[in-house]
C-alpha cells in the first residue's frame, strides 16, 4: 500500500520523544485493560508523517486476528467530516451554495415545514430534525433513501438552537450530492475526496467485498454498545458512520487541510474554501445533546475555541484546533498553530466518562509533544 505522506523522523519534525512515549505505554495499557482489542494512531506534520503505529487485534471472535498498518479501522462520525467534503466540492464548483436550501436541491424536502431549512443549518446541526434516520433497507436503495430522509419531521424549529444530529444531518446532506451529481454519494466521496489525495486503498466509504477482510471488527464493552460487522453495514458506507479509514489516511485528510487544500502536489480545495469551513460558525451556543457543551461546530469538523469545557480535541490544543471524533471510539484533528495532524482509531465503543476522559489524555500528549 502506497504511503500517501513522505515519512520523517519525529524529532526532525519537532515533537519531543517523552510524551511520545508516555502516549505508548497509555495506549498499550488500555489494550492490557481490555479497553478495545486494537488501536492505531498517526501523527504528522508539515506534510510529513512522523509516526504511524497499529497496536493489538483487528478481531478476537471466532479467530484471533492481529492488527496491522493494513487495518481500516471503522471511523463512525468521523466519516461526517469525508460526506461533508464532498458538498465543499459541489460549492466550488458553483453547483452548490451553503446558503442554499434544502429543498432547491431535494424538492419532496420541503413537506413537513422544512421548506426554509437552509443547508448550512443542516452542517452546523441546527436544521431541527436530531433524531431523524432511515430504515436498513435504505442502504443499499437510495431512492428509497431519499424519500426517507424527505419525509423527516421537525423537533423543534430549524434555527432555533444547536443540537448534534447524529445521523439525519448527513443523510440530507449525501441525497444533496446525489441530487446535484447524479451520482452515488459515495462514488462521489471517493472520486472527488479521497482518490485525488492518494488515499484510495487508505479510506473507504463503502467497503467492496473483495476488501472486507482488512476491516477490524467493532467491539463491544461488557456493559453494552454499539457494534455492526455484517459485510451489509461495511459495504454501506452511511454517510454520518460508516466509513472506514487508515489512521495514516485520516492524518492525511487533516494535513491536506492545514495545507491549504494541497496534499502530493493534488490541489483538493481553495484556501478560502477551508477557512470558512473549518471555523467556528455557532458561536458559544450549547449543543444541547453533548451536555451542554458549545461545540463551535465548523461546515463538517468542529473548532476548539476558548471554552473550558471542550470535546476530544484536548484540553491544551490551540483555540483554532479542529477535528471530528468517532463515538466512544476515536478522534481525528489538526493543529493550525502547529502544522499538525493527528488522528487515534480503536475498535471499541466505550461510554462516558472514561471515553472522554482517555481522549482528553491522548489528545494532551500529542499537544505536550509539540515543540
Amino acid at each position: 500500500m502506497p504511503n500517501p505522506l513522505p515519512e520523517a523522523d519525529a524529532a526532525s519534525l519537532g515533537f519531543a520523544p517523552a510524551p511520545l512515549d508516555a502516549l505508548d505505554r497509555l495506549i498499550r495499557g488500555h489494550i492490557e485493560e481490555d479497553r478495545y482489542p486494537g488501536a492505531q494512531i498517526a501523527l504528522a506534520r508539515h506534510g510529513k508523517l512522523a509516526l504511524f503505529r497499529t497496536y493489538g487485534d483487528a478481531r478476537i471472535e471466532r479467530a484471533r486476528q492481529p492488527a496491522t498498518n493494513q487495518t481500516l479501522f471503522l471511523l463512525f462520525s468521523q466519516t461526517k467530516v469525508l460526506t461533508s467534503a464532498a458538498v465543499w466540492s459541489l460549492v466550488e464548483d458553483g453547483r452548490l451554495s451553503f446558503m442554499d436550501r434544502v429543498a432547491d436541491h431535494l424538492p419532496e424536502f420541503a413537506a413537513r415545514g422544512k421548506a426554509a431549512i437552509t443547508l448550512h443549518q443542516v452542517m452546523t446541526h441546527q436544521g431541527g430534525f436530531p433524531s431523524a434516520d432511515v430504515s436498513r433497507a435504505s442502504w443499499a436503495d437510495h431512492a428509497r433513501m431519499r424519500a426517507e430522509v424527505c419525509d423527516f419531521s421537525l423537533e423543534w424549529t430549524p434555527g432555533s438552537r444547536m443540537q448534534y444530529h447524529g445521523r439525519a444531518a448527513h443523510y440530507v446532506q449525501a441525497m444533496v450530492v446525489e441530487a446535484v451529481t447524479g451520482r452515488d454519494y459515495r462514488a462521489v466521496i471517493r472520486e472527488r475526496v479521497v482518490e485525488p489525495l492518494g488515499l484510495g486503498e487508505d479510506i473507504l466509504v463503502g467497503v467492496p467485498a473483495e476488501k472486507q477482510a482488512r476491516c477490524a471488527d467493532i467491539h463491544a464493552p461488557p456493559e453494552g454498545g454499539l457494534r455492526d460487522n455484517s459485510p451489509e453495514f461495511r459495504a454501506a458506507g452511511l454517510p454520518h458512520g460508516g466509513g472506514f479509514g487508515t489512521a495514516r489516511g485520516m492524518a492525511a485528510v487533516y494535513q491536506m487541510m492545514l495545507n491549504q487544500g494541497r496534499l502530493n502536489g493534488v490541489r483538493a480545495f481553495s484556501p478560502r474554501l477551508l477557512a470558512y469551513v473549518t471555523r467556528n460558525h455557532t458561536g458559544e451556543t450549547p449543543d444541547a445533546f453533548m451536555d451542554g457543551i458549545p461545540m463551535h461546530r465548523g461546515l463538517g469538523p468542529h473548532v476548539r475555541g476558548l471554552s473550558e469545557r471542550i470535546r476530544g480535541l484536548g484540553t491544551l490544543a490551540a483555540p483554532d484546533t479542529f477535528g471530528h471524533g468517532g463515538v466512544g471510539s476515536s478522534y481525528s484533528w489538526a493543529d493550525p498553530a502547529s502544522g499538525v495532524s493527528f488522528s487515534y482509531l480503536t475498535n471499541t465503543v466505550q461510554p462516558d466518562p472514561w471515553h472522554s476522559l482517555r481522549l482528553d489524555r491522548v489528545s494532551n500528549l500529542i499537544h505536550a509533544a509539540i515543540d
